[in-house]
């Protein structure tokens, strides 16, 4: 039924310049950077879309029948030729391709159990699980050959790939923290490089492969480092407020962008390495509502680049900034729904 909607819109986009009007029905009139946005997927609950090293594909995590929980998944970058990536049991989370393309890294809990975790405990608030059963696999792009990259008791997942193709960034709980390590392609070599006690996750590398940015919150007052400690332990993360960072791979010369106390993140840099997009909810005094924003590398130049629907996250650039890939509930028929949109940016 939704993708029947399809080819009419195609039609009415068609139509609509004749009259003068607005071709690009999906875009919010503010939205100044974003042109011709196209969407991807069309129903179920889809999430961070991101580019294949050739910018053909994208792989990306999808809620969809017959499974309960997300699932990877690739595509071409018009919707096409969805394919599974993963196995289909547990649950699995942030999928990127290695270099050459031919194999995904994710992260999953299958091996633990081939069920659903439960949902946290609502009596907690809104917490993300950061359990010790997830643990990193990559696997051809086909869905076969699985292999483990990384496997240890503590939380292993939310893995990226640096342009360049040497590392891969992850975050994991093994010292006691979260905290974010990199490691070569192959597994090995295995490094810290945030000791900041508090979280950090959702790193990406900059163009150049030489800097990271991030998502983190470090709690200073008793109270909160108490509350911080015991949500860990019950292997929990409270994200409602998170601030946007940089470091070096070396985990040298760590700077904080934003200091607004929204729950930042998703960021990912522009590919001049100079500018950084992510998703916050800092204009909406309620916390609900998310919208993509770019900022300078030095913390200047906020700018909201999204406006349509309530939720935007997860933008990424391709290699020469002309696509932006984003997540989003527009056009959304169900109140779950979100579905991966791809659109051309305008400077």
């Amino acid at each position: 039924m939704l993708r029947s909607v399809r080819p009419l819109l195609l039609v009415i986009a068609w139509i609509l310049p004749a009259f003068g009007q607005d071709a690009d029905l999906l875009r919010h009139p503010s939205e100044r950077h974003l042109r011709n946005i196209r969407q991807l997927t069309f129903g179920g609950t889809n999430a961070e879309a991101y580019f294949s090293h050739d910018f053909t594909k994208l792989s990306f995590q999808s809620t969809r029948d017959p499974y309960g929980c997300d699932q990877i998944f690739t595509m071409k970058l018009d919707g096409t030729d969805q394919q599974l990536v993963s196995t289909g049991k547990g649950v699995t989370t942030c999928a990127a391709f290695l270099p050459g393309d031919r194999r995904v890294v994710y992260a999953s809990t299958h091996a633990s159990s081939p069920d659903c975790i439960p949902r946290p405990d609502k009596s907690k608030g809104y917490v993300w699980g950061v359990y010790g059963s997830y643990d990193l696999y990559t696997v051809n792009a086909d869905g076969s050959d699985l292999r483990v990259l990384a496997a240890t008791p503590a939380y292993d997942a939310e893995a990226t790939v640096s342009p360049v193709g040497d590392k891969i960034v992850f975050t994991s709980s093994r010292d006691g923290d979260l905290d974010l390590y990199t490691m070569n392609i192959d597994g090995s070599d295995v490094r810290r490089v945030t000791n900041q006690f508090g979280y950090d996750g959702g790193a990406f590398f900059s163009w150049s492969g030489q800097r990271l940015v991030y998502r983190g919150y470090h709690h200073t007052d008793s109270s909160g480092i108490a509350e911080y400690k015991a949500l860990l332990a019950e292997q929990l993360v409270r994200p409602t407020r998170m601030e946007i960072f940089t470091i070096n791979v070396d985990g040298t010369d760590r700077r904080q962008l934003t200091n607004n106390g929204a729950a930042n993140f998703a960021p990912f840099f522009h590919p001049s390495d100079r500018r950084i997009v992510f998703s916050s909810n800092v204009d909406d005094p309620k916390g609900r509502t998310f919208h993509v924003y770019q900022i300078g590398d030095d913390g200047s130049r906020l700018e909201q680049i999204t406006y349509g629907g309530t939720f935007n996250s997860f933008p990424m650039f391709n290699r020469d900034g002309t696509k932006l890939v984003f997540v989003s509930d527009r056009n959304a028929k169900g109140r779950y729904e979100f579905n991966v949109f791809i659109a051309d940016w305008v400077e």
